[in-house]
């Protein structure tokens, strides 16, 4: 590994090649037996920053004419809610389940973690710790382990949950 030192005269021919506008690596190359990184230090060291423009850059760029407005007609499409993945095991316009609407599960529905089975909703409600715990037990539907109702909470489109989730400033 050779160690390079700055002269006097190298860094001299560092600063009028650097306000010549040459970059680094052409820097680097002009002087010979020194990487651009080394004279990337050099010019913070010595605090350079004006350079002069390069013709390419110097040069003010052609502006894109703008686009006419475009009118354009919007076709209202139905507007699907939950996983339209699952929109074939249940319809995704139907009414919502009556029994087991925002929580409130009749008495006689509710079931306990032993007497659930493949037909009905696994959807739990409360704390687990309580003795009041309980899963909806409503009829789930086929191939899915949540009724029509739990079914739309559980399975929704990534898009919906992020623009909840993101943070307001």
């Amino acid at each position: 590994m050779t160690v390079m030192s700055w002269t006097d005269d190298r860094v001299e021919q560092l600063k009028k090649l650097w306000e010549a506008g040459l970059s680094a690596s052409q820097i680097a190359a002009e002087l010979g037996n020194i990487t651009r990184n080394a004279v990337i230090g050099k010019v913070h060291r010595l605090g350079l920053s004006g350079r002069a423009k390069s013709p390419s850059s110097a040069a003010p760029r052609q502006r894109k004419a703008a686009r006419p407005a475009q009118h354009m007609m919007r076709i209202s499409r139905p507007v699907s809610r939950g996983n339209t993945a699952l929109a074939h095991a249940f319809d995704v316009e139907a009414e919502p389940d009556p029994i087991a609407y925002d929580n409130v599960v009749p008495m006689s529905q509710r079931l306990s973690l032993l007497e659930l089975n493949e037909s009905t909703c696994h959807w739990p409600v409360g704390d687990p710790g309580s003795a009041d715990f309980f899963f909806c037990g409503g009829k789930a539907l086929n191939s899915l382990p949540y009724c029509a109702h739990h079914s739309r909470v559980a399975y929704q489109p990534a898009s919906d949950r992020r623009r909840t989730s993101r943070p307001t400033k």
